[in-house]
């Protein structure tokens, strides 16, 4: 074997060696990458969930006007859209689904119909 040969057989050694190096290193950085935006979009998910909640509870006879509600209430809405400059993150993991009908809005409007007829007559009591 002549000396270039030996020089070009370790270039490709090491080049092999470097691109197996950065595939296991690509790989783990976009594994990394789709666990954060599955968490960032719970995590919106989880503070829209609270914000409508914080509505309703502010909604009500009994609290409507209350000014530490309302300023929780203003505090979780500036929140939520600070969460939405991550969309980009977490619509990654996201599904495509039709606008029109995503499949977690059916389950959740068939619960609270149920739980509003619920309680409509425990408040005219």
């Amino acid at each position: 074997m002549s000396r270039l040969e030996i020089i070009l057989s370790a270039v490709l050694f090491l080049s092999i060696l470097l691109n197996i190096g950065l595939i296991m290193y690509v790989r783990g950085a976009i594994i990394r990458l789709l666990f954060v935006s599955e968490e960032l979009g719970d995590l919106q998910q989880m503070t829209n969930a609270f914000a409508e909640h914080l509505k309703i509870v502010y909604e009500l006879d009994m609290f409507y006007g209350d000014e530490t509600l309302k300023s929780l209430l203003h505090h979780a809405a500036s929140f939520n859209e600070q969460l939405e400059t991550f969309e980009h993150i977490y619509s990654l993991t996201e599904e495509n689904t039709p606008q029109g009908n995503p499949p977690e809005d059916d389950g959740t409007e068939e619960d609270d119909g149920t739980e509003d007829n619920e309680e409509t007559p425990e408040e005219n009591v």
